[in-house]
């Protein structure tokens, strides 16, 4: 099997490494590594002040912002296809409307959503984070900050954005799904739109949260309203922007 990373930088934080300089695995990974030695309980406590450092750095550099908008997606997506194309137009949009458009910064839909915010002349965020396969923010950001823990980058997301719209991706794409709509099902943010987009890609996930997430009385059904699901640019962004009424999911007694 061919290492696609062979020959690419490596963004560790605010380091950049290449060649004899790569190391084999990740600030997180390190982090989350409990086996072997015992010498963790003497470095972790030490690893706290470069997480405060990550706060400090997205808070001072987002603080300011103003209205924005998140758009996820594939980071696999590649220039030529139409999803491509559909997230330049919604950073366009999102742009137009006065909304910086935030991504996590990589290539794909991601970069797709940059592209349009900055060509648009808009505030186009990249939030990246340290990954062995990636090398660095994408270059259509014209404000990022790179990441080294997962979960110091994804308080950004949702302290820092007022809505998602949500293309489809895979598993990173639908971890920060998830997590909105979590943080949104047990009120620990105020709620905020979140927009599916691409019917299709959606429509069996969706299905399986009818058919049977719902039947099994895991969800309830104001949960299946707390998004919209669009195959329209226009409708996406009315959605995020035009700030509807929050939509609070009942809490079972």
């Amino acid at each position: 099997m061919t290492d696609r990373t062979e020959g690419r930088r490596f963004v560790e934080g605010s380091v950049v490494r290449g060649g004899t300089q790569r190391q084999g695995t990740t600030t997180d990974q390190r982090l989350l590594e409990s086996r072997g030695p015992t010498d963790w309980v003497h470095t972790d406590p030490w690893r706290v002040l470069r997480i405060q450092a990550e706060f400090v750095d997205g808070f001072g550099t987002l603080a300011e912002l103003g209205p924005a908008t998140g758009v996820f997606g594939s980071a696999r997506t590649p220039a030529d296809h139409p999803l491509y194309a559909a997230a330049e137009q919604v950073g366009a949009r999102l742009a137009a409307a006065g909304q910086a458009v935030i991504t996590g910064g990589g290539p794909g839909i991601m970069e797709a959503a940059n592209k349009g915010a900055a060509e648009a002349g808009g505030i186009s965020v990249g939030l990246g984070i340290e990954l062995p396969f990636e090398t660095g923010l994408n270059p259509y950001v014209n404000l990022g900050i790179n990441f080294r823990y997962f979960f110091a980058r994804k308080t950004m997301f949702v302290k820092y954005a007022q809505g998602f719209v949500v293309l489809p991706g895979g598993f990173g794409t639908l971890d920060e799904l998830f997590e909105a709509l979590t943080l949104v099902q047990t009120r620990k943010v105020t709620s905020f739109p979140v927009v599916l987009f691409g019917s299709s890609y959606w429509s069996g996930l969706l299905g399986w949260l009818r058919e049977t997430a719902l039947t099994h009385g895991a969800i309830s059904e104001p949960d299946l309203e707390m998004f919209t699901v669009t195959d329209d640019v226009d409708e996406a962004v009315a959605a995020v922007v035009a700030d509807p009424e929050p939509v609070t999911p009942e809490r079972p007694e």
